[in-house]
C-alpha cells in the first residue's frame, strides 16, 4: 500500500510540473515566433529599400518587449507574492494571451499602414509584462512544491519547458518551410504559428486552473503588502543587482543559441531555412537534457561549482568557436557549435536558476527573483538579436556574436564570485546558518 502512494505522489508531482509549466511553454513559444520569423515580419510591418534596417526595426520591437519585463516584475511580482502563486499564473496567461491574439491577427503595413507596426509593438509590450513575472512565478512554484533535496530537479523544468517550445516552433517551421513557397510563407505562411498558440490557449487555462497554492505560502503567517515589498526590494537591491549579472549569461546564451539561430544561420552563415530550423531543434534537444540532468547534480555537488565552471567555459570558448564556424560553414560544423554551447547554457542554467530562488528573501521571492530576472533580459538577451546583428555590420566579423556571449560569460563568473563570498561571510557572521546552495 505504501508503494502504491508513493507511485501516486510521484504522478501527482508530474503533473503539476506539466500545470505550471504550460503557461511558460507557450510564453516562450510566441517570444521564439517573433524571433524565429524575424525576417518575414520585418517585411510585413517593417517595409524599406534596406534589408539591415527593416530588420533592425524588427529586432527592436522585439527587444522592447524586454523593456516592459522590470515593470511586470515589480508591479506582478508584488502581486502574487502577496495574493498567492496559483492567481498570479492565471492572471500572467491571460495578458500574455492577449499580446499573442493582438500579433497573430494584425493586418501588415500594405494594408493599414503605420498603425500594423504599432499595434505589433503593442502586443510585444503586453508579452513582455506578461513574462516579467512568468518565469519568476513558474520558477519559486517549483521551488516551494518541490521534495527536499531536489529542488535543482525540479525548478530546472522551468526552462526546459522552454526547450519544449522552441522545439515545437522549430518543428512546425520545417513542416511550412517544406509546404509552402517562400511567397507564401512570406504572404501569410509566417502566421500559422501564431494561430496555433492562439488556439492551445483555452487548454492553457483549463489546465492551469487546476493549480493548487503551495503548501509553502499558505503556511506563511504574514503576508507583506504591496508597499511592504517594494521597501523590501530597496533595501536588497545588491542581491537584485548580482541576481541580474547571474542572469546575463543565462539570457544572452539562450536567446543566442535559441531565437537568434535561424537568423544566424540563414542571413549571415547563408545556410537554408531548414538546416537552420533543425540546428535549432537539435539545439533545444540537447538543452531539455542538460538542464534537468544538471539541476540534479547542483543538488548534489552544490551550486557555486557548476556556475564557475560553465561561466568560465563561456568566458573562453564561445568567440574561438563561433569563429571556427565561419570559417567553415557547413550544417554539420553548425550543429558541433551549437550543441557545444548549448552544453554550457544547459549545465550553467540547470544551477543558476535555483541558486536564484535561494539567494532571494522569501517575502518577496516572486518579485525579487523576477525584476533581477528581467533586468537581465532587459539589458541584455532580449536584445541579443539585435546586438549580434549590430556588431557583425560594424566589425564585419561574422563571430562577433560570440564576444557578446564571451561577455555574459564574464558577467556570471563575477556574479557568482560575489554572491557566494557575500554568502560565506555572512555565515561567518552568524546571520546565515547555513549556506543552502553551497
Amino acid at each position: 500500500m505504501a508503494s502504491f502512494s508513493e507511485s501516486d505522489r510521484g504522478r501527482s508531482k508530474v503533473a503539476t510540473v506539466l500545470r505550471v509549466t504550460s503557461g511558460n511553454f507557450l510564453e516562450m513559444f510566441d517570444f521564439f515566433l517573433f524571433g524565429f520569423y524575424a525576417s518575414y515580419i520585418s517585411k510585413a510591418f517593417f517595409p524599406g529599400g534596406n534589408e539591415y534596417a527593416s530588420l533592425m526595426l524588427t529586432f527592436a520591437t522585439f527587444g522592447a518587449g524586454f523593456l516592459m519585463r522590470p515593470l511586470g516584475a515589480i508591479f506582478l511580482g508584488a502581486y502574487v507574492d502577496r495574493i498567492g502563486r496559483r492567481q498570479g499564473l492565471i492572471v500572467t496567461l491571460t495578458i500574455m494571451a492577449a499580446g499573442t491574439i493582438l500579433i497573430a491577427f494584425v493586418p501588415g503595413y500594405e494594408t493599414i499602414g503605420l498603425a500594423a507596426p504599432a499595434l505589433v509593438l503593442i502586443g510585444r509590450l503586453l508579452q513582455g509584462f506578461s513574462a516579467g513575472v512568468e518565469l519568476g512565478g513558474v520558477s519559486v512554484y517549483l521551488a516551494e512544491m518541490a521534495t527536499p533535496g531536489h529542488k535543482g530537479f525540479y525548478v530546472s523544468w522551468q526552462s526546459g519547458s522552454q526547450q519544449v517550445a522552441v522545439m515545437a516552433a522549430a518543428i512546425i517551421g520545417y513542416a511550412l518551410n517544406h509546404s509552402l513557397t517562400p511567397g507564401q510563407m512570406g504572404d501569410w505562411g509566417w502566421r500559422i504559428p501564431f494561430l496555433i498558440g492562439c488556439a492551445i490557449v483555452p487548454f492553457l487555462f483549463y489546465i492551469r486552473r487546476s493549480l493548487e497554492e503551495t503548501q509553502e505560502f499558505l503556511h506563511r503567517k504574514v503576508r507583506p503588502s504591496t508597499s511592504e515589498i517594494f521597501a523590501s526590494l530597496a533595501q536588497n537591491w545588491k542581491i537584485v543587482v548580482l541576481g541580474m549579472l547571474l542572469v546575463a549569461m543565462t539570457t544572452i546564451s539562450f536567446y543566442t543559441i535559441t531565437v537568434y539561430t535561424p537568423t544566424f544561420g540563414k542571413s549571415v552563415l547563408k545556410l537554408s531555412d531548414t538546416d537552420s530550423l533543425l540546428v535549432t531543434f537539435c539545439t533545444a534537444l540537447s538543452n531539455l537534457f542538460w538542464l534537468p540532468v544538471m539541476g540534479a547534480l547542483s543538488d548534489r555537488v552544490g551550486r557555486k561549482p557548476l556556475l564557475l565552471v560553465f561561466s568560465g567555459l563561456t568566458l573562453l570558448t564561445a568567440y574561438p568557436a563561433l569563429a571556427w564556424l565561419v570559417g567553415h560553414v557547413s550544417f554539420g560544423n553548425m550543429l558541433i557549435v551549437l550543441l557545444w554551447l548549448s552544453f554550457l547554457y544547459g549545465s550553467y542554467n540547470g544551477a543558476m536558476v535555483v541558486a536564484l530562488t535561494e539567494v532571494v528573501p522569501a517575502k518577496v521571492r516572486t518579485a525579487g527573483f523576477s525584476l533581477a530576472y528581467s533586468l537581465a533580459t532587459a539589458f541584455f538577451g532580449g536584445f541579443t538579436p539585435l546586438v549580434s546583428t549590430w556588431l557583425i555590420e560594424q566589425t564585419e566579423n561574422r563571430a562577433a556574436p560570440g564576444i557578446w556571449m564571451a561577455f555574459g560569460g564574464a558577467c556570471g563568473l563575477v556574479a557568482t564570485l560575489a554572491i557566494y563570498r557575500g554568502a560565506a561571510v555572512r555565515a561567518r557572521a552568524g546571520t546565515l546558518a547555513a549556506d543552502p546552495a553551497r
